[in-house]
């Protein structure tokens, strides 16, 4: 396999992809997002063996978030003269260790540091994936490894809930998470034998970051970004109380329901990388669009379990495949800044997460399930009309 130097720089030189070094990143998203939200489906279990709150509990969550946004932000200009393959090497071994950690932990102070070992490696490579992509991959092909990057996060979302509640019911929360270390293992010797050497560009520092956004097309693009994900999420963690009170779904019909939502998502991603080589603009500014009409149309359709069901899958194709458009797009508008821009984007999204939820919540609790769906359509739109302003020249 060719080594890249740094005068390749992030501009996809080499002239073939190798896509089992792409494949083999994508099982880390797979593990990243699995292990991020696997807590959602053990909290029972982890507050009563804990002798915690499940509210407690619930803070692994936010204690990922946390230690995710700082990593995107300071961690790789900590790492910043190391090879990029030892950086990633090294992301995989903290979430290996992580999961080891949370499985043996003996008290809830220990438990949280395992997490804050997941949110360093999430804000770690994610900061630095698309970076990662665009010097493994030819050009053409990006868009299409940053989907195939994506999909590991699609499939974890699938089945990270379902997999961890059934693994915790029959064997235990803690066995639960001593399965993905092998995996984690495994991902790390896969990494040694299929990535190629990538020397280290020039380390960003957070003023390098941040001093992107003198940029105004960059400026603009990040606000869309945020107004998406902040609109995508008021509406999709509720998805769940939703269906169960006004749709009015039993448990197998929700979870089958969600499933669907989830293979949507798939095929989205399956789809998307094709779309973007010749019409990223209209996905930039489609995506929102549309996705914003599906959340009106979700308050009207509500109590019509079928016309519900079908929203939710057509909500999947179109949501999923929202960070591999946003990628591709910061590959054509700052090329030459990846790490930089990759770690802005990364915080940047995580803030956006729990801004969403927070947001999302407060409407939920105080206005009714209703406002939640339309706060959600009043920022995608504004997303859209963003995004119609960010849209790269050629």
């Amino acid at each position: 396999m060719t080594e890249l130097t740094v005068e390749d720089g992030f501009k996809g030189l080499q002239q073939t992809t190798p896509w089992s070094a792409v494949t083999c990143l994508s099982l880390l998203t797979f593990l990243l997002v699995g292990l991020e939200f696997m807590p959602v489906s053990l909290l029972t279990p982890i507050a009563q063996d804990l002798s915690i709150t499940e509210g407690q509990a619930g803070l692994a969550i936010a204690v990922s978030g946390f230690f995710a946004v700082v990593t995107s932000l300071f961690g790789n200009r900590v790492l910043g003269q190391l090879d990029r393959k030892t950086v990633v090497l090294f992301y995989t071994s903290i979430l290996t260790l992580s999961s080891l950690t949370v499985a043996l932990a003996p008290s809830y102070l220990i438990f949280l540091i395992g997490r804050a070992m997941v949110g360093i490696a999430i804000g770690g490579f994610w900061s630095l994936s698309t970076a990662i992509l665009a010097r493994l991959a030819s050009g053409p092909d990006l868009p299409r490894a940053i989907a195939l990057l994506q999909g590991g996060t699609a499939m974890a979302i699938v089945a990270a809930a379902p997999l961890g509640s059934f693994l915790g019911s029959l064997l235990g929360w803690r066995v639960t998470f001593l399965v993905t270390v092998p995996i984690g293992f495994g991902a790390l010797i896969w990494q040694m034998a299929v990535l190629p050497k990538m020397p280290p560009a020039k380390a960003a520092s957070v003023g390098t970051m941040f001093g992107l956004l003198r940029n105004r097309t960059f400026a603009i693009g990040m606000a869309a970004t945020a107004l998406t994900f902040i609109g995508m999420n008021s509406l999709s963690i509720y998805l769940r109380p939703f269906l169960e009170h006004v749709t009015r779904l039993d448990i197998n019909t929700l979870s089958m329901v969600l499933l669907g939502l989830g293979v949507g998502g798939l095929a989205g991603l399956f789809a998307i990388g094709f779309v973007l080589r010749r019409h990223l603009g209209v996905a930039l500014v489609g995506m929102p669009g549309v996705l914003a009409v599906i959340a009106l149309l979700l308050i009207a359709a509500g109590p019509f379990q079928w016309l519900t069901a079908a929203l939710l899958v057509l909500w999947g194709v179109l949501s999923t495949p929202v960070p591999v458009a946003w990628n591709t797009w910061m590959t054509r508008i700052i090329p030459d800044d990846l790490e930089a821009g990759g770690g802005l984007q990364v915080a940047l999204i995580q803030l956006a997460i729990a801004g969403g939820a927070s947001a999302g919540g407060v409407l939920f609790d105080t206005v009714g399930w209703w406002s939640a769906f339309v706060l959600s359509a009043i920022l995608l739109v504004g997303s859209a009309v963003l995004a119609a302003l960010a849209r790269p020249r050629s």
